[in-house]
């Protein structure tokens, strides 16, 4: 029996279990990254699962990022909530660190909301900006669409070029416009890590039309699109690359800098997910 095959089979076990414990499922999903995890407070948790009870799920190995699935109440929507991702450079292969996903096409998540830490190119950019991600690049190494497709999962060649949801983006606009706070827009650069850019990096990525870098959220992005799920997605800019002002930069700095942006983009997800109209 091929991997493939094995992959199928995983998603369908977790499914399954996932939704014999919980029982009703939700039609929007969250992935609480950097700079999203004081959203957790705002949830009426019904129920946590931490991800070594789950069939088939990795565990998160990053200081900083707890391992749970969380199912509860986030205003007036039912969501489910992953507190913690799993990156490629943690050794993950593209079909693992993406497998949360696949599982969420399988309980019938319509929706998805994403959040990274990311450095910033955009000469407009500052320490502390949230930045409503418009479009990415992915420089990963592997595809996690690569090998064998299975029409259950998605068609062979699936188009991008409607990546982030337009109309989730514009929902997000008027909530900045209506509430006076500032909001940046950029593409999104995706990469493996772990180690932070060179200045020569930061000004390559600037060069090809990206806003801001960082380490997770496209893989994540691409199989659900594959699989047909809408997608929004912020990113806290936590460092500064642009050309003559790079600083070293640290995971603490990182994580220091997030921690500071955090009301900003809880309050705006929040009202996101609470205004916008499932499909």
């Amino acid at each position: 029996m091929n991997q493939e095959i094995n992959w199928l089979e995983r998603i369908n076990e977790t499914a399954r279990f996932l939704i014999d414990k919980v029982g009703v499922m939700p039609k929007t999903a969250i992935i609480l990254g950097t700079g999203l995890g004081e959203l957790v407070g705002h949830i009426d948790i019904k129920m946590s699962i931490p991800y070594e009870e789950i069939p088939n799920f990795p565990v998160s190995t990053v200081e900083g990022h707890a391992g749970r699935l969380i199912f509860g109440n986030l205003g007036n929507k039912y969501v489910m909530a992953m507190q913690g991702r799993f990156h490629y450079y943690e050794g993950y292969s593209m079909k693992e660190s993406t497998f949360p996903v696949r599982v969420m096409k399988a309980i019938g998540i319509k929706t998805l909301f994403v959040s990274n830490a990311a450095g910033g190119m955009n000469p407009n950019f500052r320490i502390g900006d949230v930045m409503i991600i418009t479009d990415h690049i992915n420089l990963f190494p592997d595809h996690p669409l690569r090998g064998k497709n299975y029409n259950e999962l998605g068609p062979r060649f699936p188009a991008m070029g409607d990546a982030y949801s337009a109309r989730l983006i514009d929902k997000a606009r008027q909530i900045a416009k209506d509430n006076n706070i500032r909001l940046v827009e950029g593409v999104y650069v995706g990469t493996q890590g772990p180690t932070f850019e060179t200045p020569a990096e930061y000004r390559f990525f600037w060069r090809i039309g990206g806003d801001a870098v960082g380490m997770s959220t496209v893989p994540e992005v691409i199989v659900a699109r594959h699989s047909g799920i809408e997608v929004f997605g912020m990113s806290v800019i936590t460092d500064l690359g642009v050309e003559g002002v790079v600083e070293e930069v640290s995971h603490e700095e990182v994580q220091k800098a997030a921690a500071g942006a955090q009301p900003v983009m809880t309050f705006v997800m929040k009202e996101i997910v609470n205004q916008f109209e499932e499909l």
